[in-house]
């Protein structure tokens, strides 16, 4: 442990974080069946309460996001993940408590704005401070590692879901949650932009902690609250950060489709229940964590992110085609396996994006993809929430009650569209960037 420096403790705190969040999840569409409709497999408020919980959810990490970076690149990236893993505990509590009517619309009100500080900052920061302390020619797989941590911690967080009592999840994921927060403040090194790694410092391992040597240029930090001009500037600098802009658009539009659809279409079609979404959770993360921990930190520099980008593209289209004409209980469980795969997409993307700005302005670039990402959320429920009610109930315009996801399907195929067009080029230095800014300016 020693020998992995600072990012050890990162990894540590994304595992425990996404282990109390996703543990979770299997026993969700059941607890807010059972609130909503109780004794039926079929509801359409529960859908739309679950669609409008994630629209305002991104809604509120779009706005968010892109602020906790940018002031993440000036105070320090520990300062601001106190923000995510101490909010992360109110909703965790609140259902360890009890599962009653009244308590579940209290987690599901506090759950939609908590997940406005959680689901983007968490991810934007911990990708920064990756940035921070590993040079660009490592850097995909740096975040390919702590991905696979973060899936680990999903692979986890599930199997324990699958033999725990439904009480005994929300009481064990809250517990986790305050260890979290409090390791995260106890060990985690501060780390704040401009601190990047040189790439004549890429002999040393991989996760070692960077010199206190001369930092990259600085650049004038925000002075206020960043706005959408803000970030439509920041895109604009280069073609390659306005196309990856797209494709991530894109393909968090198909994934959030896929989420909001899924569990509900499976336990309408096959009448699957907490166990067996377990059973396919584990399998995606179990993929998830082996592709990302193995096969990415070996491809990445052999074949390059784009080509990894439309690999994982390619196989995310595959994936959700299958879920959408399942035929048997058994195919889901298949198709999930394609997530060997898919994993590809985020940190290659992410990478792309790292090696185009300056050591200043990595949580600014990762909030400002994290915030389109959200963005794409937020129309997706609008989108497929009425299309999954619609296609499920026994009103549908024709027997096909997995058009909601054959439509997320196309959403990502777009994705890879756009993606086979990018070109990445050579990356822009943080003082080459802040030139075209003023440029523009």
């Amino acid at each position: 442990m020693k020998e992995l420096g600072g990012l050890s403790h990162l990894f540590v705190c994304a595992f425990l974080f996404y282990f109390s969040s996703y543990m979770v999840i299997p026993s969700l569409t059941d607890i807010t069946m059972e609130a909503i409709c109780p004794g039926k497999d079929e509801c359409s408020l529960a859908i739309y309460l679950s669609g409008f919980q994630h629209a305002i959810t991104g809604l509120g990490t779009l706005m968010v996001t892109p602020l906790v970076g940018n002031l993440s690149d000036k105070y320090g990236r520990k300062a601001l993940l106190t923000l995510p893993t101490t909010v992360a505990i109110v909703p965790l509590a609140i259902l360890a408590y009890s599962r009653s009517k009244v308590y579940f619309y209290a987690y599901y009100t506090i759950r939609m704005f908590a997940g406005m500080f959680c689901e983007g900052s968490m991810q934007c920061l911990s990708l920064a401070y990756v940035a921070d302390k590993v040079c660009e020619r490592r850097r995909a797989a740096a975040f390919g590692v702590l991905s696979g941590i973060s899936a680990a911690g999903f692979v986890t967080g599930t199997l324990a879901a699958r033999f725990l009592s439904t009480s005994s999840t929300f009481q064990v994921a809250a517990a986790v949650a305050v260890v979290t927060a409090a390791y995260m403040r106890a060990f985690l090194e501060e780390s704040v932009g401009g601190d990047a790694v040189s790439d004549e410092e890429c002999s040393r391992p991989l996760c070692s902690p960077s010199s206190d040597g001369d930092s990259s240029p600085r650049l004038p930090l925000l002075r206020k609250v960043p706005s959408i001009s803000d970030m439509i500037e920041l895109l604009r600098s280069s073609l390659t950060l306005s196309r990856a802009a797209v494709v991530a658009f894109f393909y968090s539009l198909g994934e959030s489709g896929l989420q909001t659809a899924l569990l509900y279409y499976l336990k309408a079609q096959f009448h699957f229940n907490k166990n067996q979404f377990a059973d396919l959770l584990l399998i995606v993360g179990v993929a998830g964590a082996i592709s990302q921990l193995t096969l990415m930190p070996f491809l990445a520099p052999t074949l390059g992110e784009e080509k990894l980008l439309n690999v994982g593209l390619l196989a995310s289209c595959a994936h959700v085609f299958l879920y959408s004409i399942s035929w048997s209980f058994w195919v889901p469980y298949f198709a999930a396996t394609f997530v060997i795969l898919s994993v590809f997409v985020n940190p290659c993307i992410r990478s792309i994006v790292s090696k185009k700005v300056g050591s200043t302005e990595q949580g600014m670039a990762q909030g400002c993809l994290t915030g389109i990402s959200s963005f794409a959320s937020i129309i997706a429920p609008l989108i497929f929430t009425p299309l999954t009610a619609l296609f499920l109930s026994e009103d549908a315009p024709f027997n096909f009650k997995g058009f909601s996801l054959m439509c997320a399907g196309f959403a990502t195929l777009m994705a890879l569209t756009m993606s086979i067009t990018m070109r990445t080029g050579s990356s822009i230095t943080s003082q080459k960037l802040s030139d075209v800014r003023h440029e523009q300016a």
